[in-house]
């Protein structure tokens, strides 16, 4: 075959396996973009103690207030039908409360005896200690600014 410029064209291709392409790829690189890897290799150390500690502190912060919105909602619903009960509106049986806590207690100590963990569980956590631990300032500028936004 002719190539313009005079030389001949070769026609030899790299053959590309995309299921075992994609088996050696995280699940992060898979979402993000073959460039998303480890930060440190893009940003210098003080951009990801900041990156870090703004998304920790912003997360803290959240969850620190949905946290006590959670918390006052249980509660006040316990003390509500604390005193719904108390006041006659509703009558609680507690032999059947009690019946089923016990029944609960006993499937929790029938799931539990295995202790294992499934393989796809173990899988996205050895990926999610690989991320950390490639990402060593990231994750502790997040850490110590989620704290700092719990306690704010």
């Amino acid at each position: 075959m002719a190539v313009p410029g005079g030389g001949a064209k070769d026609d030899t291709f790299n053959v590309l396996d995309l299921a075992e392409y994609t088996k050696n790829r995280p699940w992060w690189r898979k979402i993000f973009a073959p460039n998303s890897g480890s930060s440190a290799e893009k940003y210098n150390v003080a951009t990801q103690l900041v990156i870090g500690g703004v998304t920790g502190w912003c997360t803290g912060f959240i969850f620190q207030k949905v946290g006590k919105l959670a918390a006052t909602a249980v509660g006040g619903g316990f003390f509500l039908l604390q005193i719904a009960n108390h006041t006659g509106y509703i009558k609680v049986d507690w032999n059947l409360v009690q019946r089923d806590v016990n029944k609960a207690k006993q499937q929790l100590k029938f799931h539990s005896s295995g202790n294992k963990i499934p393989p796809e569980v173990k899988s996205r956590a050895d990926e999610v200690i690989i991320f950390l631990k490639k990402n060593v300032i990231l994750t502790g500028g997040f850490a110590g600014g989620f704290l700092l936004g719990m306690a704010s």
